[in-house]
């Protein structure tokens, strides 16, 4: 059984090669979701469950700052790990998110390496 990805972003583009990252990154994925910005992700955690969500930072509706801080104002939510998928990652911004609580960071554009081990590190090791 592998695990349930939300991958949110404005660009259905950068969706898809995330995707098509976790993929050849031999990931044991059973799904991936996908969401355009943090409003429709929070519509999706309403009737799904996730075992973790990477999400862009600049997105329109919701951003990915206030997506991580209404998951983690959520009792249902708060323990769902998210990490940031991001080209942003100035020391303010990292010091905000890290405050907001979340699990990780990348940078874009990811290696498959990088997001293995990213998934690694946040969700635990797999056969």
């Amino acid at each position: 059984m592998g695990y349930t990805i939300l991958l949110v972003d404005d660009s259905e583009t950068i969706r898809g090669a995330m995707e098509r990252t976790f993929r050849m990154a031999k990931l044991p994925i059973e799904e991936v979701i996908q969401a355009a910005n943090g409003a429709e992700a929070i519509e999706i955690l309403k009737t799904r469950w996730v075992d973790i969500v990477l999400a862009d930072i600049n997105m329109p509706v919701m951003n990915g700052i206030d997506l991580v801080k209404n998951m983690k104002s959520n009792e249902e939510w708060k323990e769902i790990p998210v990490a940031i998928v991001s080209t942003e990652g100035s020391k303010t911004r990292m010091e905000e998110l890290g405050k907001a609580g979340i699990a990780g960071y990348l940078r874009k554009p990811c290696r498959p390496e990088e997001i293995r081990d990213l998934l690694h590190r946040v969700l635990g090791e797999w056969g």
